[in-house]
């Protein structure tokens, strides 16, 4: 589950997921509905990267979808499979290729978090826009 949180010339994504899998495929989502994603998705991209926490983790699988979507015109529409071991996350996402916004223009670290709350994973992540 996710919900976004206004702020000026921000926004603020907020995720909590049973599992750090589902934090990356709701971040995902969130992403695809943020850039109005709609259709088919009939490409594919392999995505890697690494960072020193999962925080700063979750800010570069942004990144890299935002500079997917920025340089390749490729719109995220789903998660087709992941790994995260240690510092690294691997991932298969299918979507397609369209036109999408010049929306983010950067994924901050501004009250960046991703921990355990509970049972679950919550994570929290600000989108310049």
């Amino acid at each position: 589950m996710y919900r976004w949180v206004d702020h000026t010339a921000e926004v603020e994504l907020e995720i909590r997921a049973a599992t750090e899998r589902d934090v990356f495929a709701d971040a995902l989502a969130a992403l695809a509905e943020l850039l109005a994603v709609e259709g088919d998705a009939t490409e594919e991209r392999r995505i890697a990267v690494r960072a020193p926490d999962r925080p700063a983790l979750l800010a570069a699988w942004l990144e890299e979808l935002v500079f997917l979507a920025e340089s390749e015109g490729f719109e995220p529409v789903r998660l087709e499979s992941i790994a995260v071991e240690g510092n690294r996350l691997e991932a298969v996402v299918r979507g397609r290729h369209g036109d999408p916004p010049p929306l983010v223009k950067a994924v901050t670290y501004h009250r960046l978090t991703f921990e355990p709350c509970d049972s679950a994973y919550c994570a929290r992540v600000v989108l310049d826009v």
